[in-house]
């Protein structure tokens, strides 16, 4: 025991060892980047005391720390596709400062630019982890039946035909159909469908979605590798694998300008000495100087502060954008589709009406209900027993005889008196549908699920439940929608209670009973139509959609999926904060729209003024720093709250 004791620790702290420096490893070049400008600090402190020769030497080490990585992917990148970058070009810039005696001015380059690498790379391995978070509910086993007999295998090794034994709890392992048993199967991994789904013989289940109170034989219809769940998993790598069109814009962009900025450097180092008179020394000095004032420093920075400080302003009010393309994009929409369940409703099942025959014994009734609910886990059971004890408390009593038949309703026996709550085909669907002149087709209009309780042979009450809508959804719905952004909402719910939801909140465009891959199909075809899409959501089964429309959203209490799938997160699951969102985009977009106008402005002023010879480099200098600073300070105009 000793010994395993001290094995388990040793494990522990390997695993610790482990994580540490996956941590370290991930956050290396931000750590980089901040010692980058730590160094520059204290070397621009001693300078300015005229330690230029301890400084300098603190400017070159932040040159390294900070420029390693940059310069690394730079060169890496130009071998491998054979074209110039903006890496390449910031690093020749610094230099170019260093050559002259500007060694601050290099390295503050190096550190803005390696700066924005670290956050870029940090966000693009963060929103990589769905896949695995994914990966981690497929089942690895399940239970094959051979003549009679039961063996573990793994779910690779499933071939279609097979047998398998899904045990109450348990996730089913593949994709088929029930050859025996009957249960209540939660599809919400699957289908978003906020009730577990009642299933008897040849009924179709799906791999990942989660057996609930009985044992039921399958029959496997698809390998592992084609099953629903699989699926979901390769639309969202799909999905994720393709460039924006905004990307690819940058990528073509950024080749043309290196190459027009040093083809620039290149002719002003020899044109002028013979096409002015210039002497050598003007010559390579103002060449040089370009070399500076060309930078894109303004340009990155431009982008990066304001994107940074409209990131710290929704994280303020609740709002986590995963990196400024997101935020850019959210402004463009045309439509949002919207998932129902824990989305625009609350995701779990409310008691909406009680109703019961005039002469009921109103004491007798609750207590009944209240008895034979609270033996039950199902979500229904458990909204009836909240709303119970939260309205009408009553004592538990005392059951000589419970026995419930699975998928339709539990039967009791109370003081002598016998007692069914479950479906209209458990009571009786004649009864049911004549109960209080037929009400319970109202109710089922209205997108309600309804029990009914009988008391010996007649019916003497029913209770309606459904997943109600969010007290916001209607008002951001609105709000989106007078903006010119139509609402569109995919649910994997019946089509009667998608109907229902969609009249509640007045949207524009509804579909029921879609399954990921047809909630893919739909913003595809409403990308061709309308243009940019946006999409919300919170389930496992959202995950394709989100990563499939131009900007996800997922909910701040949905699953982990659909958290690191998306691109922004409404951490405290408020709706009402969707519109926060597209108004911080459109205020980030307009701020970088003038700073990128200002800083064009000033470079194309400063390479003007350098070949007039009527700008020296302290002035080149102060002028393409001073530009940088006053984007920077525009761009941390978005941190005001509003």
């Amino acid at each position: 025991m000793e010994i395993n004791n001290v094995t388990q620790i040793e494990h522990h702290i390997e695993s610790n060892k482990n994580q540490f420096y996956t941590k370290w490893v991930e956050h290396i070049e931000l750590i980089n980047a901040i010692i980058s400008g730590i160094l520059i600090g204290i070397g621009w402190y001693l300078n300015s005391q005229g330690n230029e020769k301890v400084a300098i030497p603190l400017f070159i080490l932040a040159f390294v720390i900070g420029g390693f990585a940059k310069a690394k992917e730079g060169i890496e990148e130009t071998i491998a596709e054979r074209t110039l970058n903006v890496e390449l070009l910031m690093i020749f810039a610094a230099i170019g400062s260093a050559i002259i005696g500007y060694w601050a001015e290099g390295a503050i380059l190096i550190f803005i630019f390696a700066l924005s690498g670290a956050l870029e790379t940090y966000t693009m391995n963060k929103s990589n982890r769905e896949i695995s978070a994914l990966m981690s509910l497929q089942p690895e086993e399940a239970l094959l039946i051979i003549n009679g007999k039961e063996r573990r295998v793994h779910v690779s090794t499933l071939t279609i035909g097979d047998t398998i034994l899904v045990k109450p709890g348990e996730r089913i392992a593949t994709d088929g159909y029930i050859l025996s048993g009957k249960t209540s199967i939660d599809q919400s991994a699957i289908t978003g469908e906020s009730m577990p789904v009642e299933k008897e013989l040849n009924d179709e289940v799906y791999a990942g979605t989660v057996n609930g109170n009985g044992s039921i034989t399958v029959s496997v219809t698809k390998k592992s590798t084609e099953t629903m769940f699989q699926k979901i998993l390769d639309l969202v790598q799909s999905a994720q694998s393709e460039k924006s069109p905004s990307q690819q814009f940058i990528e073509k962009f950024e080749g043309t300008y290196v190459k027009a900025v040093l083809m620039m450097v290149a002719l002003m180092m020899v044109l002028p000495h013979y096409l002015l008179g210039w002497s050598w020394n003007e010559t390579i000095y103002r060449a040089l100087v370009l070399m500076v004032v060309a930078s894109p420093c303004a340009l990155v920075a431009s982008i990066m502060p304001a994107t940074l400080s409209a990131i710290s302003n929704g994280a303020r009010k609740g709002l986590l954008f995963k990196g400024g393309m997101h935020l850019e994009r959210l402004s463009k929409t045309n439509v949002v589709v919207f998932d129902k369940t824990g989305t625009l409703t609350k995701g779990e099942p409310e008691v909406t009406d009680i109703l019961t025959l005039d002469d009921v014994d109103l004491q007798e009734f609750y207590e009944a209900v209240l008895s034979i609910e609270n033996q039950s886990n199902h979500p229904l059971a458990k909204a009836i027993v909240a709303k119970i004890n939260q309205d009408f408390p009553t004592e538990v009593a005392k059951m000589t005889s419970v026995d419930e038949k699975s998928g339709f309703g539990v039967k009791a026996d109370i003081h002598g008196v016998q007692w069914k709550i479950g479906k209209a085909d458990f009571v009786g669907r004649d009864a049911a549908d004549t109960f209080h002149i037929g009400i319970n087709t109202t109710l089922s209009k209205d997108g309600k699920t309804i029990v009914y309780v009988q008391r010996e042979d007649e019916i003497i009450g029913i209770i309606a439940l459904k997943d109600v809508v969010r007290d916001e959804a209607k008002a951001t719905i609105k709000k989106l929608q007078n903006n010119g952004i139509k609402a569109v909402m995919l649910t994997g719910d019946s089509v009667e209670t998608a109907e229902a939801i969609s009249k509640e909140l007045n949207i524009d465009i509804f579909k029921g009973e879609c399954l990921p891959e047809d909630k893919v199909t739909e913003i595809k075809l409403l990308k061709e139509k309308y243009g940019n899409v946006t999409m919300i959501g919170d389930g496992i089964n959202d995950a394709p959609a989100l990563a499939t429309a131009d900007v996800g959203i997922a909910m701040g209490e949905g699953t982990d999926v659909a958290l690191e799938t998306a691109d922004i997160v409404l951490m405290k699951n408020e709706l009402s904060k969707l519109t926060s969102a597209f108004t911080l985009s459109k205020q980030m977009n307009r701020i970088v729209k003038q700073n990128i106008v200002f800083s064009m402005s000033i470079i194309t002023l400063l390479i003007c003024s350098n070949f007039f010879q009527v700008l020296d480099l302290p002035l080149g200098v102060i002028g393409h720093e001073g530009s940088t600073i006053l984007v920077i300070l525009n761009g941390l105009r978005l941190l005001r709250g509003e």
